[in-house]
């Protein structure tokens, strides 16, 4: 194999995309790497949508196939090895330059970001675009360069950063990569230099090593990485990229807007419109000019531009209007339109968030509410205490930053208040939270589906103070407390010694309770939780538990303590067979 000395576009989709592969054949192992011995791992999944979300936007302007045949070294005549010259068709604006590839695939990620290591995963190549602009083809110095910047960005996303997690792994095989020769060489350093920092994060981290494993994250970046040299080495698949444990769409009843139905909710249009030279002056653009015809003419806009793509997100009852007229501008590189009114008339699921009614009149009401909950019966309760949007999604289903804008979108709010519930969920409620612009977002230190719910319930609509009406949300949810049952999916060793398919319950970080018997290990979680000092308890059960159990487990709780009040709620939620919420 002839060592490969420049770094072009089609290349690094290349890359990408065997990334992604490779990703996607360990991406259940690396949801194993879980430091609590319960079914809730996900950083493989997230990992993995994060860069499929960034591929997906290559493959707006070239096909897999043709990507991955590009990539591949061909033979010149008379000769058994060598490395192909790539020539990108300059139509294909994203892949005219290396830089611009990046940028293309970085903009899909932050879109696409789920769960703390997806937000991260989007910041690392966030900065590895940053650190190729204006960069036509890279030497292995100049790539060098670029990662040193994604390392720099990684830090930069994290408020305070950890060491012996993914960011560990990143700067340790930087610094230790070899850039003084060709980019294959630099790669097998870099591989070498990754494997050592991740094979030693549990000396870092007493928790890892507790634990028994590696930092997932960490494992999870070394495996794209490793999919990348595959890549570099002309070893590309032609193989659908490995599905994720994301939600499906549901079908939809077309049959529910008949000929008889009225378009009461309008279309819910979302494009990428790539801006054309032809049309346009590229460096004097103003993007503005966009966002203000579609305030004029629509609702719920979400525009703004990543170099020299604008996404755009816009509830209109004239769709073709719009289209028309973004194409003095340039040209569409995809287009999704759906029919608000259908769905809202055929209710899709009870995950579907409510839809309202095209109201440009309006003013804006003061305060909007976005959470995050999985299980019908958490959804519907979310609803009922007072949230507007309730994205679906928890531990192993983390929303991704768009569907946090979308949800946004979908609210005539000054002040939109974000509950998320999880603290793997909040750094992308926060990057969803830089890009929207239409409203003052809050995202709130809800770190537990409990203090949501009281948090929620707490919010006083009538308080013109936002400020005063955080800090007292914030008060409240303080003194809340959530307890969890879960079945253990390995042996633990801690305060509590946990058997592999034994029934766990804990709080926090707290493994409080095992017990082979379900409602024995909720009965002893709830004592070590102390719910007798408590005025109220919430108990919501599981998809996978019967009604019947539930009812005898609350009555059970109920002698035992007699001046609590024990609320039974059917939750319906995965994971957790016991939610406790005690305040």
């Amino acid at each position: 194999m002839e060592r490969t000395t420049e770094l072009d576009s089609l290349i690094f989709a290349a890359m990408l995309r065997q990334g992604a592969v490779a990703l996607g054949r360990e991406k259940n192992l690396i949801n194993d790497l879980n430091v609590f011995p319960i079914p809730d791992g996900d950083t493989g999944d997230n990992m993995l949508m994060t860069l499929k979300a960034g591929v997906s936007s290559l493959q707006a302007a070239l096909t897999p196939s043709v990507i991955a045949r590009e990539a591949r070294p061909k033979q010149p005549e008379g000769s058994s090895t060598g490395r192909r010259k790539s020539t990108p068709d300059a139509s294909l604006d994203c892949f005219a330059t290396l830089a611009m590839t990046a940028e293309t695939a970085s903009s899909g990620m932050l879109l696409g970001a789920r769960g703390n290591s997806g937000v991260i995963l989007s910041r690392i190549f966030a900065g590895l675009a940053k650190g190729l602009q204006g960069v036509v083809t890279a030497d292995t110095k100049a790539f060098a360069d670029a990662m040193s910047a994604a390392v720099a960005e990684a830090y930069k996303a994290i408020p305070v950063p950890v060491e012996g997690t993914i960011i560990t792994v990143l700067r340790e095989g930087v610094e230790a990569a070899d850039a003084t020769q060709d980019l294959n060489r630099y790669f097998e350093t870099l591989l070498q230099a990754m494997q050592v920092s991740l094979d030693h994060t549990p000396e870092l981290l007493q928790v890892l090593k507790d634990a028994g494993v590696v930092d997932s994250g960490g494992a999870g970046l070394l495996c794209i990485f490793r999919g990348m040299n595959e890549a570099l080495c002309g070893q590309t698949s032609e193989e659908e990229l490995m599905p994720t444990s994301a939600p499906a769409a549901p079908a939809v009843d077309l049959d529910k807007f008949n000929e008889d139905s009225k378009l009461e909710f309008g279309y819910c249009t979302e494009f990428l419109l790539r801006l054309m030279r032809s049309k346009v002056d590229l460096e004097t653009f103003n993007e503005q000019v966009i966002i203000d015809y579609l305030n004029r003419v629509g609702e719920s806009v979400v525009a703004f531009r990543e170099g020299t793509i604008v996404k755009v997100h816009v509830h209109t009852f004239t769709p073709g209007v719009i289209l028309n007229e973004m194409q003095q501008y340039g040209e569409f590189l995809t287009i999704k339109i759906e029919n608000m009114s259908l769905q809202h008339n055929q209710n899709l699921s009870p995950l579907t968030s409510n839809l309202s009614p095209l109201t440009s009149h309006l003013s804006p009401q003061k305060y909007g509410i976005v959470t995050v909950a999985s299980g019908e019966g958490l959804i519907k309760a979310f609803h009922e205490i007072g949230a507007d949007e309730v994205i679906a999604g928890g531990q192993t289903m983390n929303p991704s930053t768009q569907d946090f804008l979308d949800a946004f979108a979908r609210i005539n709010a000054k002040h939109i208040l974000v509950f998320p519930n999880n603290k793997n969920i909040k750094m992308a409620a926060e990057q969803a939270a830089e890009l929207y612009k239409k409203a003052d977002i809050h995202v709130m230190p809800s770190n537990t589906i409990g203090e949501g719910y009281y948090g929620i319930g707490f919010i006083d609509r009538d308080n013109p103070n936002v400020e005063e009406n955080i800090a007292s949300v914030t008060e409240m949810m303080e003194s809340v407390t959530t307890g969890l049952v879960s079945t253990a999916i390995r042996d633990a060793e801690g305060e509590v010694e946990v058997h592999k398919g034994d029934y766990v319950g804990y709080s926090g970080k707290q493994m409080l309770s095992d017990s082979p018997v379900r409602t024995e290990a909720a009965m002893d979680l709830c004592r070590k939780l102390d719910a007798g000092s408590r005025d109220v308890m919430l108990v919501f059960y599981g998809k996978d538990v019967p009604e019947e159990e539930a009812e005898h487990l609350v009555a059970d709780l109920q002698k035992e303590y007699k001046n609590l009040e024990i609320i039974l709620n059917c939750g319906l939620q995965p994971v957790y067979d016991y939610i406790f919420v005690l305040c």
